[in-house]
């Protein structure tokens, strides 16, 4: 059954804990993912955007098949700047199935509060470059906003999707982003194997 994920602005300190945008708490030895960028400037790494991270914990209760690992976290990044209104993207993800770069899906299998550290990117006046954090909640059952195991076939696992209006999001032509898997990579925990694509 599906998982309907819910957003909420929120007091609460939300260090390693599930969060949507904000900064990622990471393993000392996980890298936070960037694409190459060759433009007029030259080429350099540009950070692909801290979507969430998920305790999966949270997750225990409403996964009683265990589909999902139920302990660790997992991180969610994509190139998705120019979908905020609020950043301008040296690259364009549109409809249709994104470069594989263009999203990154990582696993960590326990949780550590002494030695993850926050993944702070600022601008060259040290200005924070992230969305304020909003608290996540999960519900049993499909949502028309964002969700985990939202449709699957055979084939194919969908790990998430984010529809338009999600946590500020505003994708073209009532389009998803939709994040997916082959079932034998999914069912062998190959996250790095995700696909991203965008559409209805």
């Amino acid at each position: 059954m599906p998982i309907s994920i819910k957003v909420q602005e929120s007091e609460a300190e939300l260090f390693c804990s599930s969060k949507w945008w904000g900064d990622p708490d990471l393993p000392a030895d996980m890298e936070y993912p960037t694409v190459e960028v060759t433009d007029e400037d030259g080429t350099y790494d540009y950070p692909l955007t801290f979507v969430c991270q998920i305790d999966c914990e949270d997750l225990a209760p409403l996964d009683p098949e265990g589909k999902l690992p139920h302990q660790g976290m997992f991180y969610i990044f994509a190139g998705l700047d120019e979908y905020l209104d609020q950043f301008e993207s040296p690259f364009h993800n549109g409809p249709g199935e994104w470069p594989r770069k263009m999203v990154a899906v990582k696993y960590t299998k326990s949780i550590n509060f002494e030695t993850f550290r926050s993944a702070i990117l600022v601008d060259d006046e040290d200005r924070p470059l992230t969305q304020p954090a909003l608290k996540m909640t999960f519900e049993k059952g499909a949502d028309s906003g964002a969700c985990l195991l939202g449709s699957s076939s055979p084939d194919q696992v969908e790990l998430l999707r984010i529809a338009s209006g999600t946590a500020g999001l505003h994708f073209p032509e009532e389009t998803a982003l939709h994040l997916v898997y082959s079932a034998t990579d999914f069912a062998a925990g190959k996250w790095k194997l995700v696909k991203g694509r965008l559409e209805k």
